[in-house]
């Protein structure tokens, strides 16, 4: 029986500082001055090697993206979905992309200061298995390119002529995922140096409270690390704490007994308490920092680590789902994959902050990890912004989808220890989701249907974190093997009951087994209003929607490259129903939006229907057409005025969750002009909001809108550039397809180019795109020169457009 209440107290969240020498470690980012070569190639390893020819490129990386797409044959475009299609079929999953190899080499001078020190290369993550060179001889690399690694080269060092570094990264075969998964470094790359006798291990700290209230909270602090000193046996430690504001809240020396036996241990360090503590929550993400130093028998320092972290208290209950902080909260929430639209796989940190500004303005405060860990940048920025995460390890268990190369019995005792230590200190991670969609397989290992996989991944996982519920996702259809009216044996064996779509099953589970604790992790866009009213809101987890952001992969059909029917496209763009989305994430704000029925889509997946009606919210339309159309609202009344005239008022039926917030509106004629919908909440006479559409001209000129103001010149740091063509009175035009070229002078390159099309053949790498539905959109990245930058944006159809910004 699974216990009512599930408490976990506090994370934290990893930074990666780059500390100076006199901190006893130096990390430093190893992102720059790469060459690639695309496919398998001869000797690339060897520090012989001629590389002249190969490719400069900076990281992160994905060698896929701009790979040409594979269409496939004529007699398979009829049925993408057919399982039992050959190869050129199976890439519809992986974005019609050619599987594949490609090679990186870095060549770098040591420095004479790393003589006697230790020095190391951590990888976050190659995508999709790995294999890591250095000076000829191989010293590491991964069979999961979702986790990242560090491998030694202290001792194949040469600190008298160039050292060099090769890897070589497989996308593995078409069924080795069922998505585009991206290739190559597509993660940063960092190079360590430490103290060799005495040092923090990977991932050394683990931080809880077992006490949080808004008075006090206790601390307790554990640390892993080694000791080769012989006769030093009380290692001294530095603990400092300070707080958002940089001021000191804790600081204390304290010394450590050591093993002599144990090189390398976990120690306590220490336990306190915070007076007053700023906790951490959604609205008000308050991180604290927690620095520990190590230092060696001469008193200098010999190691020192950083890591901000959130006093923040969890707690599951069948009887009111999730409190963060003592009160009630309901996860809204996206499952995505890992990738970023036009930049592929590369996980650039301003990519992922841009996304995460934009789901939580349309009210989510929940990212479901859909279905492998993300980077520590995304972990880092959801700390930050206040965003809930459930952290998943796997899709399903099995070889296939765990990279290919290993059985997965044998992978996972490697890839649990890491992904937990990585994350198990940020304070947005609320759940652990050991896989995806795993009661529909008939060979897990034990033969009873999961069961003994996940209590022996429980057990490893609890080694390193106990604060948090285990789950896994089960998938939409299959329930248990001898009865369809019952759960798997592994729902019940969970923490927390996750269904993927099956939210009816909510009720009727909960009669018979009232432990159970119910998160809906996968809800579809075409169930959209009632797969969330007709949850019981007051005792579930919450829910979180699939795909509300269009991916490559996963495609129905070519010349679609991937999924669509998110609420945003894969431009960002948000599509009417995005609005539909936040009047039920945001009923404190008032929302009207207007959405056209432009066609139906019928597309089942995975046995659920997943298609959705194809919406637009402009007013450019044929003449004499007669249209219908939604107002999605969380106001309680909505009139619709056509050119000033009113054809109607209708209430929003907010006693009936199939229709609740989304007002539909037949045979409305189509007039050139405006189309308003006025939103009216009772008890007040004026309108709370309001929604126009009208109809634009031909599209004159084009406009640019960048959305970074504070661009830094790291070599990092993106500046999103939308693109949009306006008519004479400033109106988008929807009609616009004009193809635009792009050229930059000044301290920057050109990394992506996007519209919404995921029909389009263009690449979204180069420097042309053409516009869809008016827009599109270039991606820069900075250098690490600070400088005016000129974006120009041609097309044969306007004048060429200027847009000038800086980098500092």
């Amino acid at each position: 029986m699974k216990h009512k209440l599930l408490s976990a107290l506090l994370a934290f969240t990893l930074t990666t500082p780059v500390f100076a020498a006199d901190s006893g470690r130096t990390v430093e980012n190893f992102n720059f001055g790469w060459k690639f070569h695309a496919g398998d190639t001869c000797g690339a390893p060897d520090r012989s090697f001629n590389d002249s020819r190969w490719t400069p490129v900076s990281l992160p990386h994905d060698f896929q993206i701009s790979q040409p797409w594979v269409a496939p044959a004529a007699d398979e475009k009829a049925d993408m979905t057919n399982s039992a299609a050959n190869t050129r079929s199976r890439l519809s999953a992986r974005a019609f992309k050619e599987m594949g190899a490609g090679w990186y080499r870095k060549t770098f001078k040591a420095d004479p200061a790393w003589k006697g020190r230790r020095v190391l290369l951590d990888f976050e993550g190659i995508m999709l298995t790995g294999d890591v060179y250095f000076n000829g001889s191989r010293v590491g690399g991964t069979d999961y390119g979702y986790l990242g690694f560090e491998t030694d080269i202290t001792s194949l060092i040469d600190f008298d002529g160039d050292n060099i570094v090769a890897v070589r990264a497989d996308t593995g075969k078409p069924e080795n995922s069922r998505w585009y998964t991206g290739g190559g470094l597509y993660r940063n790359v960092n190079l360590i140096v430490t103290d060799p006798r005495l040092h923090f291990t990977r991932h050394p700290l683990r931080i809880t409270t077992p006490d949080v209230s808004d008075s006090s909270a206790s601390v307790v602090i554990d640390a892993e690390l080694t000791n080769a000193i012989k006769n030093y046996k009380e290692i001294r430690v530095l603990a400092e704490i300070t707080d958002a504001d940089g001021q000191t809240v804790s600081s204390r020396t304290l010394t450590l007994p050591f093993n002599r036996r144990q090189r390398t241990n976990e120690y306590r360090v220490d336990s306190l308490r915070i007076a007053s503590p700023r906790l951490w929550d959604c609205d008000s993400p308050h991180l604290y920092t927690l620095s520990l130093t190590l230092f060696a028998p001469d008193g200098k320092v010999a190691d020192r680590i950083s890591e901000t972290f959130g006093i923040r208290s969890i707690e599951y209950s069948p009887d009111f789902g999730f409190r963060l902080n003592g009160k009630k909260l309901l996860l809204k929430g996206i499952a995505n994959h890992h990738t970023l639209g036009a930049l592929g796989a590369a996980a650039y940190p301003a990519a992922i902050e841009k996304r995460i500004r934009i789901l939580k303005d349309f009210g989510f405060n929940h990212i479901r990890c859909s279905h492998n860990p993300y980077s520590k940048q995304f972990m880092d920025l959801c700390d930050r912004y206040g965003i809930l995460v459930v952290d998943e390890l796997y899709d399903k268990w099995t070889r296939q989808n765990a990279g290919g190369r290993k059985e997965w019995m044998e992978q996972w005792p490697v890839d649990l220890p890491e992904w937990v230590r990585r994350d198990r200190n940020h304070p947005s991670v609320i759940m652990w989701s050991l896989g995806n969609e795993l009661q529909m397989l008939w060979n897990l290992p034990f033969a009873d249907w999961g069961v003994t996989p996940y209590r022996l991944q429980k057990t490893l996982l609890k080694r390193y974190d106990t604060t948090r519920p285990l789950t896994v996702a089960m998938h939409p259809r299959y329930r248990d093997v001898n009865t369809d009216s019952l759960p798997a044996p592994l729902a019940l064996a969970t923490d927390i009951a996750s269904y993927n779509y099956r939210y009816m099953y909510f009720p009727g589970d909960s009669r018979r087994f009232p432990g159970m604790i119910f998160y809906q992790s996968e809800a579809n866009t075409s169930g959209m209003g009632p797969n969330f009213y007709e949850m019981d809101l007051d005792r579930v987890v919450g829910l979180a929607y699939w795909g509300m952001i269009d991916y490559l992969g996963e495609s129905a059909g070519w010349p679609a490259k991937g999924w669509t029917q998110g609420i945003f496209d894969i431009s960002l763009e948000p599509k009417p129903i995005a609005w539909f989305l936040r009047s039920i994430f945001k009923p404190e704000e008032p929302v009207v939006h207007i959405g056209v029925i432009d066609s139906d889509e019928q597309l089942m997946w995975n046995d659920v229907q997943v298609g959705t009606q194809k919406l637009s919210d402009h007013w450019n339309r044929t003449p004499g057409s007669s249209l219908t159309l939604y107002t999605f609202t969380n106001a309680d009344e909505v009139e619709l005025r056509l050119n000033g005239k009113s054809l109607g008022r209708k209430r929003n039926a907010v006693a009936d969750p199939k229709t609740r917030n989304r007002i539909v509106w037949e045979n409305i004629p189509y007039s050139h002009g405006y189309l308003e919908a006025i939103a009216y909440r009772d008890g007040q006479g004026r309108p709370v909001t309001i929604h126009r559409i009208e109809t634009s001209g031909r599209a004159s000129r084009l406009t640019a809108t960048a959305d970074n103001p504070s661009w830094k010149a790291d070599g990092m740091d993106l500046q999103h550039v939308r693109i949009e063509a306006i008519d004479s009175h400033k109106r988008r035009d929807p009609q616009a397809s004009a193809p635009l070229t792009f050229s930059v002078d000044g301290p920057a390159e050109i990394v992506g180019v996007i519209n919404g099309d995921l029909c389009s053949h263009e690449l979204s790498t180069g420097n042309t795109r053409s516009l869809h539905n008016g827009t599109a959109t270039v991606i820069l990245r900075s250098t690490a020169t600070p400088g005016p930058v000129t974006l120009t944006a041609s097309s044969p159809e306007y004048k060429d457009l200027k847009i000038r910004l800086t980098s500092k």
